[in-house]
């Protein structure tokens, strides 16, 4: 028999207030983005005499036909995509294969580099001498300045060597005695069995490069490369609030919309993609964060 036992005062004073509490902090998150979407599809010039908070007064597609009517966007976003799943594949791969070298037993040098490696989490070039390498490197205007200079990440590592230390040594040993070397332990032994600590690093640095648009201000100049982040930072820097007519990347678009409905319909079409993958990465994603804080 399961015994129910009953609140005191205080206890259910606590649950109320901090369900108000938590109530609070949900909606002062949510309502931003509620707020962007409403007026992301409500006429634009209606929406520039404000009082629009919870659902569109006037409602309209025109701000999404001028956000898709110039072939910049379509541009910027197809580099988008395509570096983040570049980026996310050789990032995972590499970070991974470093991280398993180090969290083997025995590896010459192997507390030396990670010496080094945790130096890099508080110190860094700064910005001037890393633009001079990328331009010696001839990465500007190239789309590997995207992928190469972040292929590798130290706090990455930590994470999948804290990982890789928690998988038993057996399965690497009957690898060994079957004929397996080091990469076919590696493929095929470990990480198939590390998809929580994969899918955790993929969605990091995927929201990365889904959200980089710095990258983009400092190293291309050609329009063609650039990623939809910078994409909509260009739009909101060059545009004005009292412009009635909204020019994109050369696409004049004459209907009922503000440059502030453009920039609100931009955030949305960034946005929602990399909303919907989480949902699916979700439960590797909560796994994988919990590694190393319980041990079994």
């Amino acid at each position: 028999m399961f015994s129910l036992k009953r609140k005191t005062m205080g206890e259910a004073i606590f649950d109320i207030a901090n369900n108000l509490v938590m109530l609070c902090i949900c909606f002062v998150t949510l309502y931003p983005i509620w707020y962007v979407l409403v007026n992301a599809f409500n006429d634009g010039t209606d929406a520039m005499m404000g009082g629009i908070y919870w659902w569109p007064r006037m409602f309209s597609l025109e701000n999404f036909e001028a956000v898709f009517a110039s072939s910049g966007i379509m541009m910027a976003m197809g580099i988008t995509v395509a570096k983040t799943l570049i980026g996310v594949i050789l990032h995972v791969f590499f970070t991974a294969m470093v991280a398993y070298a180090l969290s083997r037993k025995g590896l010459i040098g192997g507390k030396l580099y990670i010496l080094l490696g945790t130096i890099t989490l508080f110190f860094n070039g700064g910005l001037i001498p890393t633009f001079l390498l990328n331009r010696d490197l001839h990465l500007l205007d190239n789309f590997l300045v995207y992928i190469i200079p972040v292929l590798f990440s130290f706090f990455d590592l930590i994470i999948f060597m804290t990982f890789f230390r928690e998988i038993p040594e057996g399965l690497e040993e009957a690898a060994w005695i079957d004929g397996a070397n080091d990469w076919s332990i590696l493929l095929r032994v470990v990480l198939p069995v590390s998809m929580p600590v994969i899918a955790t690093i993929a969605l990091f640095h995927g929201v990365y490069q889904w959200n980089d648009y710095f990258t983009g201000i400092i190293y291309i100049n050609n329009p063609d490369l650039q990623p939809i982040q910078t994409f909509l930072f260009r739009v909101v820097a060059q545009s004005s609030s009292s412009q009635m007519m909204v020019a994109i990347q050369g696409s004049t678009v004459t209907k009922s919309v503000t440059s502030q409905s453009v920039k609100l319909a931009t955030m949305v079409v960034t946005t929602l993609p990399i909303v919907f993958v989480y949902p699916f990465l979700q439960r590797y994603f909560v796994k994988g964060m919990m590694i190393g804080s319980i041990k079994g």
